[in-house]
């Protein structure tokens, strides 16, 4: 046995040699057992103070909070060439303790299909797929266009089996799968209001999709990146959806759930004095009229630049985003943000300052200012 700890970039599920090429890029160590018998380690944290308006207990000054937002350990190892697996925790919601959010296995029948199953991200948009670490200004976008990032306590993932791969040199990438579904519609930020000794009708699984087609430089991976900071040129259009019969239920009511997107993400190096990211997405949710206030139509936008010249450690990242909700009960919710990263090693360290308004129909307008921190190793 060796053991071998490495301090650069490299993929967690790539190491020693494409351990999981489905993961993003970070820090690591790597003990090896063997050829292709190895184990990965690495670890990741956001934290963030922020200042949100009318926040405070007497319900008209700023609030002044620092928080924990995620604490995660990963973990990943490979038994054979076919056989690959990883488990990965977060912090609980208590902050206290950690749970499995990711766990699962690999079998890589061939080098475009590889069958997943246990718990992880179901097949959907980029920006639930690329999470809060890796999205343009990190963080998850709030969950007011991608509605995907509350599913129970596992932050987004889901229990079930899929197909994973690419063709074309992995300009067309695919993933199919039947998953659990939701046991409470916590899909969205919503209070959940059902029980589930009150659901009626078949016990329906979730089936969900994604079809992702690059024109320009491939994308690596199954769990996706928002952004690639001046690193590659990309044209990306993306469609996923989500369907579960019965999915949607309350106390009083019983539904189909589905949901379906489109998304858009353009980056170019050589922009001046470096690069420009454009990125878009509109959504579709229905609940079969079980939750009015969780179906309706979505879009986002993203805007960035990052400069090629490093000033200190790194390089400054300007960017700029928007999102809209329109439930059916007209009661819409929109959200603007502007902010700049700075970034000292890709998503290994960077630090965001952003400045946030969120429009609310029929409620005052609420402005918060949020600086986070962000470090794998």
């Amino acid at each position: 046995m060796s053991l071998k700890f490495k301090g650069s970039r490299l993929a967690l599920a790539m190491a020693a040699g494409m351990l999981l090429p489905a993961m993003p890029a970070h820090a690591g160590g790597t003990i090896t057992f063997g050829e292709d018998k190895l184990v990965s380690i690495a670890l990741g944290m956001r934290g963030s103070f922020s200042s949100v308006e009318n926040g405070a207990p007497n319900g008209t000054s700023y609030s002044q909070d620092f928080s924990l937002d995620s604490a995660r350990i990963y973990l990943s190892g490979s038994l054979n060439k076919y056989i690959k697996g990883m488990l990965n925790t977060e912090k609980d919601i208590a902050g206290e303790g950690f749970q499995p959010i990711d766990a699962n296995v690999q079998f890589a029948l061939s080098p475009e299909l590889t069958i997943w199953a246990g718990r992880f991200l179901s097949p959907s948009d980029r920006a639930n797929m690329a999470g809060p670490y890796y999205s343009l200004g990190g963080g998850y976008w709030s969950g007011i266009a991608s509605r995907y990032g509350y599913n129970g306590g596992y932050i987004g993932r889901d229990d079930g089996v899929a197909v994973v791969g690419s063709v074309m040199g992995g300009k067309l990438a695919y993933a199919f799968g039947a998953f659990e579904g939701n046991t409470e519609f916590k899909i969205a930020p919503a209070p959940a209001s059902s029980n589930t000794a009150n659901r009626t009708g078949s016990d329906g699984l979730m089936y969900a999709g994604r079809l992702q087609v690059d024109f320009w430089d491939a994308e690596p991976g199954y769990y996706g990146t928002g952004n690639y900071l001046g690193s590659k040129d990309i044209l990306a259009i993306g469609i996923a959806g989500r369907s579960q019969k019965n999915g949607a239920y309350s106390t009083t009511a019983t539904g189909d759930y589905s949901s379906y997107s489109v998304d858009f993400l353009l980056e170019k190096k050589g922009v001046g004095p470096g690069a420009l990211s454009i990125e878009a997405a509109g959504y579709s949710y229905d609940t079969s009229d079980v939750f009015l206030s969780e179906q309706g139509k979505a879009y986002s936008a993203g805007l960035g630049y990052i400069f090629n010249q490093k000033v200190g450690w790194g390089q400054f990242q300007p960017f700029a985003r928007y999102q809209k909700f329109t439930p059916d009960t007209n009661i819409d919710t929109k959200k603007y943000d502007l902010g700049v990263n700075y970034i000292i090693d890709g998503y290994n360290a960077q630090i965001a300052g952003v400045y946030s308004n969120t429009k609310v129909t029929g409620a005052s307008d609420v402005n918060a200012f949020n600086v986070a921190l962000q470090v794998q190793f």
